[in-house]
């Protein structure tokens, strides 16, 4: 038999449990993520499902990105920090490349 106070701290248990879980998914901010697509990004890419068309097709769109098989926002995250050369020198801190990454994720 389990006793009431018990049960109180195995509930607290599971809830620092998922918290934690769920920390690395937390610490980025796709909001701030998706403000960041629009002033950086939709230029080249299709940013949003709303967004018509970029002004270059060179770009894939950011939902292609975020389903493909290999997708990890990680990657994309440091991808972004030292970008290739087409795209501009956004200078992101690796806050704003997470949150840009977590956007993109949010698309799959």
């Amino acid at each position: 038999m389990i006793m009431p106070g018990r049960v109180k701290h195995l509930r607290a248990g599971a809830i620092v449990a998922a918290i934690m879980a769920n920390a690395p998914a937390m610490a980025a901010d796709p909001h701030n993520g998706e403000r960041l697509a629009h002033r950086w990004c939709e230029a080249c890419h299709v940013v949003s499902p709303t967004q018509q068309r970029p002004a270059s097709d060179q770009a894939p769109p950011f939902a292609t990105i975020a389903r493909m098989p290999d997708f990890d926002a990680a990657k994309i995250a440091l991808f972004l920090l030292d970008p290739h050369p087409k795209m501009p020198d956004m200078n992101l801190t690796r806050t704003e490349a997470a949150d840009l990454a977590a956007y993109i994720a949010s698309l799959k």
